[in-house]
Formats: structure tokens, sequence, C-alpha cells
């Protein structure tokens, strides 16, 4: 869900097109919806079943990647929201469409990966958002480096959408990995990036 919401955001962005930008506003509840019976089933099986090992480390997992994708489908809904205020003028400068354009295949691909890594409980693939991540990161930094040169002749408001909508793109790839990151610590028990006592 929350990588179709990223993908018509993205092409509302760039096409102006309020339609899709409609669509993924309305569709925003059906992923908080999800969230929420996701959390219940979770918050039921701690209090009725008490898991232990695997289980537990499942459970609270799943809760914390169904807060993960619902603030991607929220970032999705800020994209989307940007796209239908600005209606029918465009909210982007045409000179950074290309790196909305790459920066949304990128977030789309990310979530995608992640929703296959849940599936899979593949603990290779899960590691390798994280790299993929690194493409969404110098995305963002070159947008940046873009609206701060001198040459910038699309004034301050146009920089602070840009701006905005760079770091909603690469929260959105942020949350991927970091759902990615529960399924290695559901399958491994060690949550990436935490010192193990092996490494002391």
């Amino acid at each position: 869900m929350v990588a179709d919401a990223m993908e018509l955001a993205t092409r509302a962005l760039l096409e102006a097109n309020l339609g899709l930008a409609e669509q993924v506003i309305t569709g925003d509840e059906r992923i908080d919806d999800a969230r929420s019976a996701c959390e219940e089933q979770a918050y039921a099986l701690l209090a009725l079943q008490a898991p232990v090992a695997t289980d537990l480390r499942t459970v609270l997992a799943a809760i914390h990647a169904a807060e993960s994708l619902e603030r991607m489908g929220d970032l999705a809904l800020h994209v989307a929201k940007a796209a239908r205020r600005r209606h029918p003028a465009p909210v982007l400068p045409e000179p950074v469409n290309r790196y909305f354009a790459e920066m949304g295949r990128v977030a789309v691909q990310l979530a995608r990966r992640a929703e296959e890594v849940i599936r899979s409980q593949d603990v290779a693939a899960a590691r390798a958002i994280e790299d993929a991540d690194d493409e969404m990161d110098d995305l963002h930094r070159h947008l940046f480096t873009l609206i701060m040169n001198k040459e910038w002749e699309h004034g301050v408001a146009s920089a602070v959408d840009v701006t905005l909508l760079g770091r909603f793109y690469e929260r959105y790839a942020d949350h991927a990995v970091s759902v990615a990151k529960r399924v290695v610590f559901v399958v491994t028990g060690r949550m990436p990036g935490t010192v193990s006592d092996d490494d002391l």
C-alpha cells in the first residue's frame, strides 16, 4: 500500500495531477486502519499468549514495522497534499523534476523491497536495503546543494517546497530501512547498528 501511495504521490507531484493527489489523500485512511489492526492483534498476542524468543521478537517487530509503514504513508500523503495545494501550478521548478522522479523511483523500490523482506525474512536482502538507501541520501544531498547554489533563480518559497519535499522522500527511505532492520532483528535476535558482546 505505501509503495503504491508514494508512486501515485510522485506522479501527482511531477504531473500536477489533482486526481492522483486526491487518490493518495483518500487512500491514507486504509494505511492508518492497517496499522491499527496490526497493533491490536500484536497487543492481543502479548496479553493472551505471552510469546517468548522468536515469537516475542516477531510481535515487537510487527508493532514497530507497522508504525514505520504508517509513517511512510503519511510522508506520501504530505507529497500529495503539496501537489494539491499548488494545483493547477506545478510545485517544483523544472530543473529539479528529474531529481524528484529519481527519488520517487528509489522510494517506491525501497518500499517494495521492504514488503518482500517482511514476507521472505531474508536477512541478506534486508541488509541490502540499507545500502540502497545510500542512493536516496546522495540524491537528497545533491538536491540541497542545488538549491543552495547562488545561481538558484526560483525564489525562497520554491526552495522551501523543494527542501521539505526532499526531506519527505529521504525520511520515507529511512523508514523502509527501519522495517528491514526489524526483520533482521526477528531472524537473528540482534538489531543492526547496535553493539553486541562479540564487538566488545
